[in-house]
């Protein structure tokens, strides 16, 4: 008998995250069962975007004239091509005893305690950023970004473009040179903690993978002290590590 997946509590909880219904102590107890559940971290990231497909869908509606049928046609192909399109994002907490560092890092999409989902400034720049990484052409994402950088005009804006370009490293197993960037957006003088947060747990995870453990650590560490949506992940990875 194949064991169910629905958690009917979890939903629930998730759509009052979207909602914007829970609490901060809420969110983070949350996203500690979110993180340890594939099933339902890929539940919560659908759900996000058909609501924001629903919303877009119902704006384009008000506008033009549909007969109730070309209505539905669109909305299904709409739901269809968005959900074939979703990026994985895999973050796998096992047991203390054998927690493994990140698999993959999302491109597109970063957490915030203010909501299930924030897009980066420009849409069109991180979708061809994400097509060229999805087709493993490395370099022309890196170029894209890189040109982004050299006409950046905050902080804020180089600190996410170095955290977009980690990624793109770390997810093609170029572990030391995602350091390099996760490092210079730490080195930046951006004041938005959840950017320093992201790079500090991608920089922790960069070292893990590297078996650089001292190294994982003190980065970690770093993400839990900023006390933000990360916080108690680091910390489960903080107490695996130091029992290892």
């Amino acid at each position: 008998m194949i064991e169910s997946n629905i958690r009917n509590d979890l939903e629930t909880k998730i759509d009052d995250y979207l909602d914007g219904k829970l609490s901060p102590k809420e969110i983070d107890e949350l996203w500690v069962e979110l993180i340890q559940d594939d099933y339902y971290l890929d539940y919560m990231k659908s759900v996000a975007n058909l609501k924001k497909l629903a919303e877009e869908e119902k704006d384009s509606f008000r506008t033009l004239q549909f007969t109730p049928t070309q209505k539905w046609m669109s909305a299904v192909a709409a739901v269809l091509l968005l959900v074939g399109s979703i990026v994985v994002f895999n973050l796998t907490v096992q047991s203390p005893d054998t927690v493994q560092p990140i698999s993959t890092i999302e491109l597109d999409y970063y957490r915030s305690a203010e909501g299930a989902a924030a897009e980066m400034e420009g849409p069109d720049m991180i979708r061809q950023v994400i097509t060229a990484a999805n087709q493993g052409n490395v370099e022309e994402a890196l170029r894209i970004v890189d040109a982004e950088i050299a006409i950046a005009t905050s902080d804020d804006q180089i600190s996410e473009l170095l955290i977009t370009a980690g990624s793109i490293l770390y997810n093609n197993g170029m572990y030391l040179d995602a350091i390099n960037r996760f490092e210079s957006a730490l080195q930046t003088n951006s004041n938005d903690q959840l950017l320093r947060e992201r790079a500090y747990w991608y920089l922790g995870n960069s070292y893990f993978q590297l078996n650089k453990i001292d190294e994982a650590k003190d980065a970690l560490e770093r993400a839990y002290e900023i006390n933000g949506a990360y916080s108690r992940v680091a910390q489960s990875y903080l107490k695996a590590l130091s029992t290892s």
